[in-house]
């Protein structure tokens, strides 16, 4: 049906316009107004890129075999995986491919389920099987992004390279803890460097050294996105936009999927992958996972080469409280993202922190201004791992959320991992499901208060402890 849907396509800077997806009121996007007036500006990611295809909204009821709710990277990857394995698939979303999280985030490519990294892996599980859950979120994830980029021949503005940069010379130890537990679990990707190898890679007098990643990188999230409905379409899977689901039921029929526009029966299963709002669709009201507000900017093509700053255009984030995060784009540009909240900060406050964040960490930058910045909503769960979910009594349903701002490439291998288990072919999703998470009592409702409390409660540890490495 949609056979014919092209590639994303990278334009050599930006083209300043609207916004093809449509308003969320717990987001906003703003362009420097020397570039034109908009209603709702395009970020830099959906500016970046040639006009793509809007799909149709749902008109008229529909069956398959499985309906994926949710046009994110997670949605989106399972129903590629689905739809290669011969399976009859339908995404929906509710507003447009990638318009959410997927296609707003900072674009960093860093192994890990979320928050949990090696050392955490090694903690909680046996050997064999942290070894494996670590190959899963790092090694393979990465791999399999690798893949699709070919199996489809898509530009998807992929860098090889990352590096925590440590604010502190204690935090060196975590960094070095960190590279050590991943080593002894078979990966062997990293380098710990001190403060003058460092400079040769960023060149700010901020940091005491750091770990250099050769696992990890950077993507254009939004382009990956558009490529994975890309392989979907031609495979045959159907999608349709603008089109939100109010309800899911199972009966001995299969799973009714109620949107506000018709219903679609899903005779084997469904797939929710709608992020932060999971828990409005789930029979299993247990609260996991509570959102929290983030902020990305992306300066004016800069007065000296992006190089000078990164020689070797590595992506970075740093190891402070409050992390910074930032990475060379497009036309010399730099992409600067930082600050975690749990109400919506509004543009002015933020552009001003983030310049501020910016001039902090190169001054030696002149006259640098803002060409974007935009806001986004991601969700924290209590441990810091996902919340990967199979229920359903006689159809399976999953569900996944609780991403804590990390895991695009996870994000992508948990939904192949969902169309795997799906297909009975390998247990890869059943590792995930074995995590266990508590209930947040009242978390959506707290979320306002909870994130500044425990940001200012891990400030003041920091303070008695500065060589003490937790970031937020």
């Amino acid at each position: 049906m949609y056979g014919d849907i092209k590639k994303p396509t990278h334009l050599d800077d930006v083209v300043f316009k609207e916004s093809k997806a449509y308003k969320n009121s717990n987001e906003w996007s703003w362009v420097n107004p020397k570039h034109g007036e908009f209603d709702h500006p395009a970020n830099y990611y959906e500016s970046s890129l040639e006009d793509w295809h809007c799909f149709d909204t749902l008109t008229a009821d529909q069956e398959c075999d499985v309906v994926v709710i949710g046009g994110g990277l997670l949605g989106s990857s399972a129903a590629l995986h689905l739809a290669e394995h011969g399976i009859d698939t339908i995404l929906v979303e509710k507003n447009r491919i990638g318009s959410a999280a997927s296609g707003r985030n900072g674009g960093q490519l860093t192994p890990g389920l979320a928050r949990w990294e090696a050392e955490e892996m090694i903690k909680r599980f046996s050997y064999e099987d942290a070894k494996k859950l670590w190959h899963f979120t790092s090694t393979e994830a990465m791999t399999l992004i690798d893949q699709i980029a070919e199996k489809y021949d898509v530009n998807l503005a992929r860098k090889r390279g990352h590096i925590t940069a440590a604010v502190h010379e204690g935090h060196l130890i975590a960094l070095t803890q960190g590279a050590d537990a991943r080593k002894y679990l078979g990966e062997d990707h990293t380098k710990v460097v001190g403060e003058y190898e460092l400079k040769a890679l960023i060149k700010s007098d901020l940091y005491k050294g750091g770990l250099v990643d050769d696992l990890g990188g950077h993507i254009h999230p939004l382009a990956l996105n558009r490529a994975l409905v890309h392989g979907f379409c031609k495979n045959g899977g159907q999608v349709f936009e603008q089109t939100e689901v109010n309800s899911i039921s199972e009966q001995a029929d299969g799973i009714y999927v109620q949107t506000v526009t018709g219903v679609i029966k899903a005779r084997k299963s469904v797939v929710i992958a709608v992020h932060h709002n999971a828990f409005k669709l789930l029979p299993e009201k247990k609260q996991t996972a509570i959102p929290f507000h983030t902020y990305i900017a992306v300066t004016a093509p800069l007065d000296v080469p992006i190089t000078e700053l990164l020689p070797q255009d590595h992506p970075v984030y740093d190891t402070q409280l409050q992390i910074d995060y930032y990475r060379g784009v497009s036309n010399n540009r730099l992409l600067f993202g930082g600050q975690g909240t749990g109400t919506s900060w509004g543009v002015g406050h933020i552009n001003q922190y983030l310049l501020g964040r910016v001039n902090k960490v190169f001054p030696q930058l002149n006259k640098v201004e803002m060409d974007f910045c935009w806001s986004g909503v991601s969700d924290l769960t209590m441990n810091g791992a996902t919340d990967n979910r199979k229920f359903g009594n006689k159809y399976p349903i999953y569900a996944v959320h609780g991403w804590s701002g990390h895991g695009v490439a996870q994000t992508v291998r948990i939904g192949k991992a969902i169309a795997d288990d799906f297909s009975g072919k390998n247990a890869d999703y059943a590792m995930l499901t074995k995590i266990q998470h508590s209930d947040i009592l009242f978390g959506r409702l707290l979320a306002p208060l909870a994130i500044p409390m425990s940001k200012g409660w891990y400030g003041v540890t920091g303070m008695l402890n500065p060589g003490k490495m937790v970031s937020f």
